[in-house]
């Protein structure tokens, strides 16, 4: 049997405990791994280990599409009303309020962000379960006009068992963005959280047993890309598979998805989001709005407002300003009081940014400021800020998912369309101006999915989200992404049509 992990926080942000199992969850019921291997989990404020957790191979996922299949077939699907399972959305919803702050120093122990932007991913959460439970019962399809022979109308039925890979920036957040659609509209999950961060999901599946989700309808494999995300992706029985993270493995997720059965597939995938910011923009709040859109989440942020482009009667006293507000950013342990900033989520990460952060120099950019490890033991970095920057550079046109972002000025309305869209990515963009009509026709112009206009990284579970070009394909959030996770069934039956 695995192992219970138990923890008592005894911090300034949380005091309290959390119990739950760190094995796979399938079937309802967690289980060794077929191998019974473990992996360790760390923790990115210092390196050490958290704990010990049961490591899912392709044959775990063998066994989780099995008992998924036969849930479709028997207790959910089409066995369940949309009613019903709004109620165990919404309950689900409930059990997630209830230990908020819990989940949230979970989440906060396992990847690093601070424990009050771990509360508002938490928040963020139940309010997206509480959405899709609304949706249960109301993705339906029309009756369609022909001619007065017959009768044609459109069914919205569930896929059937449904792929997830999540990843370590947000996970308890991007579970609840997958499987809240994906149980809304009747299909059975297997989802593999990330290796880094599956803690969270573990809670999870254990706030999911105590809800009364059947057995077999949500199954967790804990694991590596390796073997457990490359079975997803490839398995026969798995009629469609969900992927967030970069656009390297996106590909990679695609073409596995193309030599197996040919499932559907939705990405959301890599950014590098400008953010231009015009001369008639309030510049206090574009100051404070930038250093969110770059910093939250310790840049660990696909849409992360990486380019900053500052017009040039602004930019000196822009950067001054922002530099100050930089400076300012407290980098310490997340359940530290005051705190802005927590570790990048693994060294590996870590060296990533570092490595771009000297690849910036090489190249002939100034580092502004930043640019250094915080402290001597963990992965914190200092909010960084590159000034004479080109466009060939690397720091500019490769998303490096950390605190650090480029200035660029620029003096030419119609020439900064063309300088933020000049990207492979599409994902997401801001604007600043107090004229809102420049405001409009700029975002109008830029080649992105969201585009915020005075403000960054607001998110709503009603607003659909994803990307143009490499940033993906298809929409999470929101009505658009039922789409996701729905097959269309057309059905004509003959009233008086002869032959």
């Amino acid at each position: 049997m695995p192992e219970v992990f138990s923890y008592e926080f005894k911090t300034p942000a949380f005091t309290g405990k959390t119990s739950f199992n760190t094995g796979l969850f399938i079937d309802g019921k967690f289980v060794d791994g077929s191998t019974k291997e473990t992996f360790e989990v760390l923790n990115p404020a210092n390196g050490k280990l958290i704990t010990k957790i049961a490591r899912g191979t392709a044959q775990d996922v063998d066994i989780a599409v099995k008992a998924a299949q036969r849930a479709y077939d028997t207790v959910w699907g089409l066995n369940t009303s949309g009613r019903d399972r709004g109620i165990l959305l919404n309950r689900l919803a409930n059990l997630c309020e209830a230990r908020r702050d819990e989940i949230a120093a979970v989440e906060s122990l396992d990847n690093g962000k601070t424990f009050f932007w771990s509360q508002d991913d938490v928040n963020a959460s139940l309010n997206t379960f509480r959405y899709y439970g609304g949706w249960a019962d109301k993705n339906h399809g029309t009756t369609i006009e022909t001619t007065n022979d017959q009768l044609v109308y459109t069914r919205h039925e569930p896929i059937g068992v449904v792929g997830q890979i999540i990843p370590w920036n947000f996970p308890l957040m991007m579970l609840s963005w997958k499987i809240g659609p994906a149980l809304a509209t009747g299909n059975t999950v297997i989802l593999k959280p990330s290796e880094y961060t599956p803690l969270s999901a573990l809670l999870a599946a254990q706030l999911i047993q105590e809800a009364g989700f059947p057995p077999g309808v949500v199954n967790i494999i804990n694991g590596f890309g390796i073997d457990v995300g490359q079975r997803i992706a490839d398995h026969m029985d798995i009629e469609k598979v969900a992927f967030t993270g970069s656009t390297l493995v996106g590909r990679k997720i695609m073409e596995a998805a193309a030599k197996s059965n040919l499932k559907n597939v939705t990405l959301e995938l890599g950014g590098k989001s400008p953010n231009i910011i015009f001369d008639d923009a309030d510049l206090d709040k574009a100051v404070d709005w930038a250093a969110h859109g770059i910093y939250y989440n310790h840049g660990q942020t696909c849409c992360a407002g990486s380019r900053i482009f500052v017009h040039a009667k602004i930019y000196d006293e822009f950067l001054k300003r922002f530099t100050e507000k930089s400076q300012k950013m407290v980098v310490a342990d997340p359940f530290s009081e005051g705190v802005d900033q927590g570790p990048q989520v693994s060294k590996a990460q870590f060296d990533r940014i570092m490595s771009y952060i000297a690849v910036g120099k090489e190249e002939g950019a100034t580092c502004h400021m930043g640019g250094s490890r915080v402290g001597s033991e963990g992965y914190f970095i200092q909010p960084t800020i590159f000034t004479d920057v080109q466009p060939h550079m690397r720091i500019v046109r490769e998303e490096i998912f950390g605190p650090v972002g480029v200035l660029i000025k620029f003096d030419d309305d119609d020439d900064i369309i063309h300088k933020a869209n000049d990207t492979v990515y599409g994902l997401a963009a801001a604007v600043f101006s107090e004229n809102i009509g420049r405001a409009l026709t700029t975002a109008h112009k830029l080649k992105a999915g969201t585009v915020w206009v005075n403000s960054t990284n607001k998110l709503h579970p009603g607003v659909p989200f994803g990307g143009y070009k490499q940033s993906g394909i298809g929409r999470e959030l929101g009505e658009y992404a039922l789409v996701n996770y729905t097959a269309v069934k057309s059905v004509q039956v003959n009233l008086g049509l002869t032959l």
